[in-house]
């Protein structure tokens, strides 16, 4: 039975297959022949006319594109649309074809231009490498000719001494010479065949096969020999060329010693191997690895023994990029003079300074006070510039007022004329003597009905600040902020104290300046408000200021505005810091970040280690005495968090001056920002109450406290608050109890009556006997019993009480020692509510 069973192959006319036969071939020698059909994909391609033969002879099913028969069911309509749809994949097949064909020939271009690059780099550095040994090459050959023409000159010279002697013959001495010569030639050769047939030639190439794990190691090819690796090899050549290497002369460094430095640290900075440094160190007696520290004598012991010599440095060096270098006199320019407004509170500074920058501060201050520390720039009518400090008045912004006379040029004292000088006043004048600034006086609200300008001349000559109209040198204005009253007479006498002291600063160097406020902004982060004092600060500088350190982002002036620098004596506010620094710090710029961080970082690490030996510096002794002393003492603590760190520096200042032998406030923590969910868990777990002053909690916060129980008070105004604590201190004391003495009685005879005990018959000498009140019992003038009366009767009453000259009976509870003349002493106790104040 064949394998179509006699069936016609199928296909098509025009044929797409072609049947062959085959031989298989099985095993034991058994084969067979198999029909095997070639099928070719059939592609209809419409011939010419074939549109228009279909329209002729639709109706009668004609024969249709000229080639077999149309199939039964289709109409003229929809072999057209075929033969339509037929043709657009086709040319959509052939548009696809010439993008393919165009894609592989941008490919091909492709990589040949790599390729061709490829061979370009490999030819250069083939080239390169050629270059560079034929260069070893042609010094390695001049050495060598150098090195025959001497010995040449020399065997000559020794020929020539041994002339007159008797000689062999000068065909044995040719021989013998070529003998001599050749066996180096051939050792040569051999060395350079043998090391050529390690692998490498003298130019580094590499011979034979290159392996795959040589290839995946990346010891062939992958890392090329740097410059510096290719001219030791030079010079090891060159100097087995010359006769061997010479010794090195040893190389003395000067090593810089810390007051602890690990082995490791030490081997690198005197270029010596670790493994010798530890060896030295077994040798002395001391077994320490590579990553151990050392103290600072024994690495000097050990530099000494290598032959360095030792530069002994401390920690303290870091701050040594910062010091203070001394300008040149031709280096120095003018620059703006810097005026502290200071005074009393609610004498008019804000409000004057207000009048000269035409402004109204006051109007948004809580209170109508100051409680910030504030910097302006006035630009005067004449084009003077002038930078003002304005400080606080109250008594608690003590620090405040000595930031600002340390870091001002001139002092103008405002008092006002209804009110004469006051206790804040006598600060700012101590301030300014401090710091050893010129002064000026300014008696403001001259314009009032009760000012008395001349008061407020002598009650200054108490503290021996003589104005000039009192024969002084102290220059004195009065003015009147409110009209406007002597404005430009006080401007005209600071332009003169300023032309007297010729500021001047050099602005072209690294800027140096101070903190004069620093406050936590949500949006912004952390913010100082910085007087420059030396140089141009400017935006990009990296600087490092107290413990913080940070990069310039931005620079703000007081009137809110962008500026790329800021020179001497001009106030901006700083963006850009790690942290909020304290309020007084001291502004430097350094050159990398990594010396502001290394500043900052030994900054805080003394800090902490200060603190920490000023807590642990006490003995046993102390502790128990301290505890003995706190035992009867009841604290209030309190949690503070501020807006600037001014102010928080001055509400702890002054929560620590609240308090007494009994009672006293702690502050437990004190921060610049926003009350948070870690203030009120603090203050949970401390019992405390969270205090702000001008912040809020945050929402979080809020509802943290409301579930915890914890009380947070908000402030504005800072005697507000000091009033505050101070009642809540006063409820911790104690009330005081205070005697007043009401009577006197004397015991005339004692009686016995049943049941009651014994009773004595007493006259009232003076005052009166109460029933009610307490009694001393008192015999030849000593106490003998403290008590109350059990019973006080006139005649057979019971009375409450018993006037002076009249008899009565008393009985003691629970005593009956009683004697006649004795004296019962009467009083009674008040209980009084004590405070702070």
């Amino acid at each position: 039975m064949s394998d179509n069973d006699g069936k016609k192959t199928l296909g098509v006319r025009g044929g797409g297959s072609r049947p062959g036969n085959v031989k298989q071939s099985f095993s034991h020698g058994r084969t067979k022949n198999v029909v095997v059909e070639t099928k070719r994909k059939r592609v209809v391609v419409p011939k010419p006319g074939a549109g228009a033969a279909a329209g002729a002879g639709g109706g009668k099913g004609g024969p249709v594109g000229g080639s077999g028969k149309r199939p039964a069911g289709i109409t003229d309509a929809e072999m057209e649309r075929r033969l339509k749809a037929l043709q657009a994949a086709k040319a959509r097949e052939a548009d696809e074809q010439a993008k393919r064909e165009e894609e592989e020939k941008a490919r091909a271009e492709e990589r040949e231009r790599l390729r061709a690059e490829k061979e370009q780099k490999e030819r250069e550095q083939r080239e390169a490498e050629e270059a560079l040994r034929r260069k070893a090459e042609d010094e390695a050959r001049k050495v060598r000719e150098a090195k025959e023409a001497e010995e040449r000159k020399a065997k000559a010279a020794a020929q020539a001494a041994a002339q007159p002697a008797p000689a062999e013959g000068e065909p044995a001495r040719k021989a013998r010479d070529v003998k001599d010569k050749a066996p180096p030639a051939r050792r040569e050769n051999e060395n350079d065949d043998r090391g050529r047939g390690r692998g490498r030639d003298d130019s580094g190439r590499r011979s034979g096969k290159l392996t795959l794990n040589q290839a995946l190691s990346g010891g062939e090819g992958g890392r090329q020999k740097s410059l510096a690796a290719m001219k030791r090899k030079q010079e090891r050549q060159r100097q087995k060329a010359m006769g061997g290497q010479q010794n090195r002369e040893k190389v003395v460094r000067d090593v810089k010693l810390p007051e602890a430095i690990t082995v490791a640290e030490l081997a690198n900075r005197m270029a010596e191997r670790v493994a010798d440094v530890v060896k030295a160190l077994m040798q002395s007696g001391i077994m320490a690895t590579q990553n151990q520290s050392i103290d600072a004598d024994t690495a000097e012991l050990i530099i000494e023994e290598f032959g360095h010599r030792v530069t002994r440095v401390s920690d303290s060096d870091v701050e040594d990029v910062i010091a203070s270098v001394e300008d040149k006199e031709e280096d120095l320019l003018p620059r703006p003079p810097v005026i502290t407004i200071m005074g009393h509170v609610d004498h008019g500074k804000t409000s004057l300074l207000d009048a000269i920058r035409q402004t109204n501060v006051t109007s948004g201050e809580a209170g109508g006070i100051t409680q910030h520390i504030g910097a302006y720039q006035v630009t005067t009518k004449d084009g003077q510039v002038l930078s003002f400090l304005d400080t606080p008045g109250h008594a608690a912004f003590t620090s405040m007022r000595s930031r600002g006379a340390q870091v001002t040029d001139i002092v103008v004292l405002v008092v006002a004329a209804d009110d004469a000088v006051m206790p804040q006043t006598v600060e700012a004048i101590s301030h300014a003597k401090a710091a050893g600034v010129p002064m000026i006086v300014a008696i403001n609200k001259v314009d009032k009905h009760s000012a008395n300008p001349t008061k407020v001349r002598t009650d200054l000559l108490q503290h021996e600040v003589v104005v000039e109209e009192m024969s002084g040198d102290v220059q004195d204005v009065e003015v009147s902020a409110h009209t406007g009253q002597g404005l430009d007479q006080l401007l005209e006498a600071i332009a003169l104290q300023a032309e007297i002291l010729e500021l001047k600063a050099n602005p072209n160097r690294a800027a140096e300046g101070a903190v004069i406020e620093a406050q936590l902004d949500v949006g912004r982060g952390p913010v100082a408000t910085v007087l420059v004092q030396k140089g141009t600060l400017k935006q990009g500088d990296i600087f490092v200021v107290g413990e913080q350190y940070g990069k310039v982002r931005a620079l703000i002036n007081d009137k809110g505005e962008r500026v790329k620098e800021a020179g001497p004596s001009v106030p901006v506010e700083v963006l850009g810091l790690n942290g909020t620094p304290e309020a007084g710090d001291v502004l430097n710029v350094t050159e990398t970040e990594a010396q502001a961080r290394e500043i900052a970082e030994y900054r805080a690490h003394a800090a902490k280690e200060k603190r920490a030996a000023a807590g642990a510096a006490t003995t046993l002794d102390q502790l128990l005495q301290k505890a003995k002393d706190d035992e009867n003492v009841s604290e209030l603590p309190i949690l503070v968090k501020a807006d600037v760190q001014g102010s928080a520096e001055a509400i702890v200042q002054a929560m620590e001056k609240i308090g007494n032998d009994e009672v006293r406030v702690r502050v437990l923590h004190s921060g610049v920002g926003a009350i948070t969910e870690t203030d009120v868990g603090l203050a949970e777990a401390s019992g405390c109450p969270v205090i702000g002053f001008n912040v809020r909690a945050n929402a979080p916060a809020r509802n943290a406290a409301n579930q915890k129980g914890v009380e947070i008070r908000y402030y504005s105004v800072i005697y507000d608050l000091v009033d505050d604590v101070k009642k809540a201190a006063s409820g911790l004391l104690s009330n005081e109890v205070r005697e007043n003495f009401i009577g006197y009685a004397e015991i005339k005879e004692v009686f016995k009556v049943s049941n009651v005990g014994k009773v004595a018959g007493c006259l009232v000498t003076e005052g009166v006997a109460r029933r009610s009140a307490g009694v001393r019992l008192l015999r030849d003038n000593v106490v003998i019993h403290e008590g109350t009366l059990k019973t006080l009767k006139r005649f057979k009453d019971e009375v409450a009480e018993v006037i002076s000259g009249q008899e009565c009976g008393m009985a003691f509870e629970n005593y009956d020692d009683i004697r006649p003349q004795d004296v019962i002493e009467i009083f009674e106790r008040e209980e009084i509510v004590r405070t702070l104040d």
